[in-house]
């Protein structure tokens, strides 16, 4: 070793630290390091056109949020282990990381435990959320083109089908239950329609309500006829006698129509029997039962029918902005910016040393 640069080492030994290390990096990142080539991939999640029967304020403000919701479970989906595990299924993954590259990047023990292939993976596969434009970015890192290809291009496969399942299988949940309502509520409408039918059949009335209405009216007309009556006969007593045939006759009238009004009145309402009021409260309290058993089966045939359109609204189809690239040289790593960054930090940590130093070296003299 030269005298000087004996020298130098001696007096600055955290500058000659600092230039070794550098070199040391820079020759590891321009010479040593094996290319890495990147496919990338831009997608967005559509989903089909179908018209809501309902249009709300909200739905239009929650629009938006919910696609930036969807991405983001596919993002978390795409770096799952699940996913890591169906790659490796299929692109064998572990054979590939541990068979290429360098030292210092190449997987080194293809048998590793699950949880330490995840971290090796998150550092080959870079996904990013671009919320302005609601789109991700996929970037996969091999180190040949044919793999780094393959294995962008499954990614989005498993994603769109993951997608699917998932958006379809409460939708699904929600039509089987009902479904399953539907044939109850249908039950009890044909029960509550067949025992009003037999209530009708068994009185030999349609409507008892309509027939008491009718009964209502004759026993108002035959009272205003009796009133008649009653106004005649006073008239006539006042200059004829108790015994007059015409007095006699008004009598017999007078007669006849309260007794027809005791009939009509005792075929509304009586003590016992079933007078036209129990037949027609009995048949009021079917008719309601009826109604409601209906407007509940209507009201549940639309909710079929709306989770129905909701279920189709749910299918997320990736749409692919960019196809995955098959890359035609490598661009990882960056070999320059690694090396520059690096040499910063390495020249900033020096000089703070050697700031350390001077400071010692004033405080001892």
């Amino acid at each position: 070793m030269p005298v000087s640069l004996r020298h130098f080492v001696k007096k600055s030994p955290q500058w000659a630290v600092a230039i070794i290390a550098i070199i040391l990096v820079s020759f590891y990142w321009f010479i040593w390091a094996e290319d890495r080539y990147v496919s990338r991939a831009t997608v967005v999640l559509e989903s089909p056109q179908v018209a809501s029967p309902e249009f709300s304020l909200s739905s239009l403000m929650s629009g938006s949020s919910g696609d930036t919701h969807d991405l983001l479970l596919l993002r978390e989906h795409l770096l799952s282990v699940d996913m890591l595990r169906l790659l490796d299924e299929q692109l064998g993954i572990r054979q590939h990381y541990s068979e290429n590259g360098d030292f210092f990047a190449k997987l080194r023990d293809p048998n590793v435990p699950i949880e330490d292939l995840h971290k090796y993976y998150l550092r080959r596969v870079e996904i990013e959320l671009d919320e302005y434009a609601g789109v991700l970015n996929i970037h996969v890192q091999g180190y040949t083109p044919e793999f780094a290809h393959d294995m962008a291009a499954l990614l989005l496969e498993a994603g769109e089908d993951h997608m699917n399942e998932m958006g379809h299988r409460l939708a699904d949940e929600q039509v089987r239950f009902l479904e399953q309502q539907m044939v109850r509520l249908e039950e009890r409408f044909e029960e509550t329609r067949g025992k009003l039918l037999e209530y009708q059949n068994e009185f030999g009335l349609v409507s008892p309500t309509s027939t008491v209405e009718s009964i209502n009216q004759v026993v108002a007309t035959l009272e205003g006829d009796l009133a008649r009556l009653q106004a005649q006969r006073n008239a006539l007593a006042s200059f004829q006698s108790s015994q007059s045939s015409e007095l006699r006759q008004v009598e017999r009238s007078i007669s006849a129509l309260r007794d027809q009004i005791v009939v009509q009145r005792d075929r509304l309402a009586q003590a016992t029997g079933d007078s036209l009021n129990r037949v027609s409260a009995g048949y009021e309290t079917l008719e309601l039962q009826a109604q409601f058993a209906q407007e509940t089966y209507s009201s549940a045939l639309a909710s079929l029918e709306n989770t129905r359109l909701e279920a189709a609204r749910q299918l997320k189809q990736v749409s692919v902005l960019q196809s995955p690239l098959f890359p035609e040289y490598p661009t990882a790593p960056n070999r320059l910016y690694n090396s520059s960054v690096f040499a910063i930090l390495t020249i900033f940590i020096a000089f703070i040393f050697s700031m350390m130093a001077m400071i010692v070296k004033d405080h001892r003299d």
